[in-house]
């Protein structure tokens, strides 16, 4: 079946054709000519360039004959003014070698020639269609990260949508909860949120960074003192209760909470009352929202947290996920990022390209959300244009997606070595299943059948990486 291109796909698609054989353009510009899809060509480097400045072409075909023509290489150059730009490499033959090389270069794909008019043709179109597409996509991101939050907290996975249904829930009615999850996951936006969306919403919120507290200056940190509580003279200091007033208060990593502070806040909890140095007790209708990293329940049998404070957190408690848990929600995070980015900066970032995209679908991501907007605060930053590039990302991350974190211990069965030379392959050809038959030498079915498999059978640890494993 003949690929067809629709006249809106086509109306502002740009093509750079650049080969120093004319006849190879004539044949491009046959093949391609249709509607308002315009065909620009060069047969030089000097001249594939100005046009390439003059036009902004969302496509390249460009031969690999002009690749040592000149100092620059063109690619390079091409793609480090637009990252989000396709290039399509010809060559005069077809080699592995030459086909990995362009992939790795940044070309989306590598035709051999003469060139097959119909595959040149379908792979276009495709191409065309796919960018229409993104454009769409980034607009739907935009609407869905409007509509996926709640009080700043961004998601649309079914893990978020129950957290999302458990605040809502627990907002109007809480006076303690427990926030858990690792470091980075968004325990403070959650906080707030609850603190937002309870009656005690238009009160101030108070955040206690309890990791910061020492055993002998947790009572003046945490509930301050009143002016001639001290033989010093020191004068008063309102503490984190009172700047809470009737809203909410916070606790950070409450399980650094030293011990005489943890028996304040059981006074508190109980009784919602304060007992400051040199003062009566005081009443506070205050809420409490604490956050830990750490296993509580442990803490508390090791006697390190109070018995009767665990009790009053462990009625009400709410796990975060960690990012890598979250699904879909990734890309949805990252255009929120983006967003931010761009009023920050005031620079408008567009997106981010498939194969810097590849690279952070891959990641662990051991800092969560946190760790995102670290990651791309440094990629806004440092971006060239208004698309995020793989180039953009820390050395770290762009180390894994080169191979760091397919590294091949000893010993290995092969069927783990074909495992993880895959997961590698597919990250260098920005997960495009057919360009990693091709740079492996076998068919897509083949690929897909490994995939399958990959599936089904757990992945080899490297604790077990003598032969003779058991699972």
């Amino acid at each position: 079946m003949t690929a067809r291109l629709s006249d809106a796909a086509a109306k502002t698609f740009k093509l750079l054709a650049v080969d120093p054989d004319s006849e190879v353009l004539e044949m491009v510009r046959s093949t391609l000519a249709i509607g308002n899809f315009k065909i620009l060509t060069a047969t030089d480097v000097e001249t594939a360039h100005n046009l390439f400045n003059q036009t902004r072409p969302q496509l390249v075909l460009l031969a690999q004959e002009l690749w040592n023509t000149s100092a620059i290489d063109l690619l390079q150059r091409f793609l480090e003014k637009d990252p989000g730009l396709d290039v399509i490499v010809t060559a005069p033959e077809y080699s592995t070698g030459s086909a990995v090389r362009a992939i790795q270069r940044g070309a989306c794909d590598f035709l051999a020639k003469p060139l097959d008019t119909s595959r040149l043709r379908q792979k276009i179109f495709s191409l065309v269609a796919e960018a229409s597409s993104r454009r769409r996509t980034l607009e739907l991101s935009h609407e869905l990260a409007r509509e996926c939050q709640l009080e700043g907290i961004i998601g649309r996975s079914p893990t978020m949508l129950d957290l999302f249904a458990k605040i809502r829930r627990l907002a109007p009615h809480f006076r303690t909860v427990l926030l858990t999850g690792a470091t980075g996951t968004g325990k403070e936006t959650v906080a707030n949120a609850l603190h937002r969306l309870s009656p005690a919403g238009a009160g101030p919120f108070g955040v206690c960074a309890c990791s910061v507290l020492s055993e002998t200056s947790s009572e003046r940190e945490f509930l301050g003192y009143l002016k001639g509580a001290f033989s010093r003279g020191i004068g008063e200091k309102p503490d984190v209760v009172d700047v809470s007033g009737e809203g909410t208060l916070f606790l950070d990593e409450v399980a650094d909470l030293p011990w005489q502070a943890q028996g304040k806040l059981v006074r508190l909890l109980e009784k919602q009352e304060v007992q400051r140095a040199s003062a009566a007790p005081g009443k506070r209708q205050i809420r409490v929202v604490g956050a830990t990293c750490r296993d509580l329940s442990l803490l508390t049998r090791e006697g390190k947290f109070r018995q009767d404070l665990y009790s009053r957190f462990s009625e009400v408690q709410v796990r975060l996920p960690r990012l890598s848990e979250r699904g879909d929600d990734l890309s949805m995070l990252q255009r929120h990022f983006l967003d931010r980015y761009s009023i920050r900066y005031e620079r408008e970032f567009k997106g981010i390209t498939r194969r810097a995209q590849t690279c952070l679908s891959g990641y662990s991501w051991p800092g969560n959300v946190r760790e995102l907007d670290g990651i791309l605060a440094h990629a806004c930053m440092l971006a060239k244009s208004d698309v995020v590039d793989l180039q953009d990302l820390p050395e770290h991350i762009r180390n894994q997606a080169s191979g760091g974190s397919f590294k091949t211990p000893d010993l290995l069965p092969m069927r783990e070595v074909e495992r993880r030379h895959l997961q590698y392959v597919l990250s260098r050809t920005s997960g495009n299943k057919a360009k990693a038959a091709m740079v492996l030498g076998i068919s897509r079915a083949t690929v897909y059948e490994m995939l399958s498999r990959m599936k089904e059978e757990p992945v080899l640890s490297t604790r077990n990486k003598v032969a003779g494993i058991s699972h």
